[in-house]
């Protein structure tokens, strides 16, 4: 992925949006839906470091795990 930024062991993707003026972004490789945007990088980065905080922060008040993002190995055996 080119244009990514991370936080605390999760990668958010990076887009923008000519039509709207906005970057946006979602947590990469993981189930759950976790979105992000904003008008300029600085606030970019604020709202990706937010979500990530809020979507541990949530996972705790469910009692559940968050998932983590998944690692670059693959073991496959036969």
């Amino acid at each position: 992925m080119a244009n990514t930024i991370e936080y605390n062991g999760y990668i958010g993707s990076i887009e923008y949006s000519s039509e709207d003026k906005c970057f946006f972004g979602k947590l990469e490789m993981i189930e759950d839906l976790v979105t992000f945007e904003a008008i300029s990088s600085n606030e970019l980065e604020e709202n990706f470091h937010t979500v990530v905080d809020e979507y541990m922060q949530t996972c705790k008040d469910l009692n559940r795990e968050p998932q983590k993002t998944y690692k670059g190995i693959l073991s496959n055996r036969a």
